[in-house]
């Protein structure tokens, strides 16, 4: 199945000159969403991980049902001031400012090994701040996977860990 068949481009989204690949049709295939999932399995299945670990938040639309087909555990990280209890912190710089993703406190053991998930990578730079995220509370961080790179960006490039993608847009 050629899962690109189900990702919809979407020009001038969220602003113009911004092409967005929407995953929605994706998500509403149901052959083509586990065929999805089966994938990213098969991806990071050599990593054992303990638990998966999702961005806000369409990370988490990968990453929950990929820990339920993996049989594993699945933590959050979110954008500050939206998880309940203690949590810990890590702010990272954008182009224009600065931002805080948090994971509660716990979530993850001190050497538990995660994988961590999101929908697309573009710049790295979220992805980047979450692999630090989850090596500041201890996580053995052992991979990254996402349904969509956006290669032309050279978000890989900032990452210091491997990362699988299922889908390539080189422009």
């Amino acid at each position: 199945m050629n899962l690109k068949e189900h990702i919809a481009p979407i020009p001038d989204f969220p602003k113009p000159g911004i092409l967005f690949y929407d995953i929605s049709p994706l998500l509403a295939h149901p052959a083509a969403w586990r065929a999805t999932v089966e994938r990213m399995a098969e991806r990071i299945e050599r990593h054992k991980p303990q638990v998966l670990a999702g961005i806000e938040s369409r990370g988490f639309l990968v990453a929950a049902p990929l820990a339920l087909h993996m049989g594993l555990g699945f933590v959050m990280l979110r954008k500050k001031g939206k998880l309940p209890g203690k949590t810990v912190p890590y702010t990272y710089d954008l182009e224009y400012g600065q931002d805080t993703i948090e994971i509660q406190e716990g979530a993850v053991e001190p050497g538990q090994s995660v994988v961590l998930l999101d929908d697309l990578l573009a710049t790295g730079g979220t992805m980047k701040a979450a692999g630090d995220l989850l090596r500041g509370v201890g996580a053995d961080l052992k991979g990254a996977a996402c349904i969509i790179e956006l290669t032309f960006l050279k978000g890989r490039d900032k990452l210091d860990f491997p990362i699988d993608t299922l889908i390539a847009y080189d422009s």
